[in-house]
């Protein structure tokens, strides 16, 4: 097929390296001649009478581009525009009025950076509207399938390390117990990197089940080897021990990961006496200026998406394995959910460094 203009959309959660891989993208199709639109705003854009859209030419990539956190074109984590929220409390399929946007773009294809969500439901949108869609995977949680890194996790890492870092000085001067809770909607990927490079003293992730009674009795051997402090890094979406989420309801009704750490807090201070300070990073993981490693794998997804679509290639994701880019069918990766594997290397890892990590074997 002759490609003339091509789309690119971000959509889901921000991350830091969005940008690298938008830039790597337009001046790739820069080389080949085509015209880059940027849809703003992800698929809410396109609700709109009227696209919203801007054209996106390498001029526009200057050196500062790359370096900034976030999403130069804006996202959107809500609304399934197949089951889209109404004023009056109703839900309306508004898909074909996404679809209709995207023709008035007269694209040729476009590239949608995203997550398992994003992929599925911008697939659906690709299947029923024609649409030819490459997929460039980014996530901090780092659980998309098929890919050993998304964009945006390790600079997530990155920051937990570094807030672990910042911890151990202040619970060493007040002898205290340090917890820090990171994102991690269903997996302990950051959790699990972070504590082990940070030097946590446990680290508790959903994968693994976990006991109050081993967790102090964790603390309690750090205090007898001498040591005034211990540090603590903690997944959102990690349990109580009798199974229940923490989570935090909002004013609009919608519930959250977040406050395991409290809960641990307390149960702490409530079994041991031990005094404990938590801290939730939160959205701090996702913004900031994106490491080498994400600026890296997102120009060379960025790149490869675009060589997909001048292939014929449709319906793929690009992905990282063995330190190469290659291309996978989207629909094997959003199937194939990515947790920490908990006989891998990583959880072998901290175990042989002493680290708590669970009561699983």
């Amino acid at each position: 097929m002759s490609i003339k203009k091509i789309g690119i959309l971000t959509s889901g959660g921000d991350c830091a390296g969005l940008n690298a891989a938008i830039r790597a993208a337009v001046h790739r199709a820069h080389l080949l001649g085509w015209e880059t639109i940027g849809l703003t705003n992800g698929t809410a854009g396109l609700l709109n009478a009227e696209p919203s859209y801007r054209v996106l030419k390498p001029g526009d990539f200057d050196g500062s581009v790359m370096r900034q956190g976030g999403t130069i074109l804006g996202s959107t984590n809500k609304n399934n525009p197949f089951a889209f929220p109404m004023p009056d409390g109703t839900v309306k399929d508004r898909s074909d009025e996404i679809i209709e946007g995207f023709k008035k773009l007269e694209l040729d294809a476009v590239v949608t950076i995203g997550g398992d969500g994003s992929f599925a439901i911008i697939g659906e949108l690709a299947r029923k509207g024609g649409i030819k869609m490459v997929g460039i995977p980014k996530t901090i949680d780092n659980d998309l399938g098929m890919t050993e890194v998304s964009i945006g996790f390790d600079t997530a890492v990155t920051v937990a390390t570094e807030a672990l870092d910042r911890l151990q000085p202040t619970a060493a001067s007040h002898d205290r117990v340090m917890i820090l809770e990171v994102m991690g909607r269903d997996a302990g990927h950051i959790a699990t990197s972070a504590g082990i490079a940070g030097g946590a003293d446990v680290i508790l992730i959903p994968e693994i089940t976990y006991s109050i009674e081993n967790l102090t009795a964790k603390i309690e051997s750090v205090k007898k080897s001498g040591r005034n402090f211990a540090l603590i890094i903690v997944s959102e979406a990690v349990k109580t021990p009798d199974g229940k989420p923490a989570q935090m309801e909002y004013a609009d009704g919608e519930k959250r990961y977040g406050g395991i750490s409290h809960y641990l807090c307390a149960k702490l201070a409530e079994v041991s006496g031990v005094e404990a300070r938590t801290t939730i990073l939160g959205h701090v993981q996702r913004g900031g200026a994106p490491t080498y490693t994400d600026r890296m794998i997102a120009s060379a997804f960025g790149v490869r998406a675009v060589d997909l679509i001048n292939e014929g290639k449709f319906d793929r994701m690009v992905a990282w394995q063995n330190r190469q880019v290659i291309d996978v069918p989207i629909e094997d990766a959003i199937k194939t959910y990515q947790q920490v594997d908990i006989h891998g290397t990583l959880v072998h890892t901290a175990r042989a460094l002493g680290i708590y990590i669970g009561d699983d074997e």
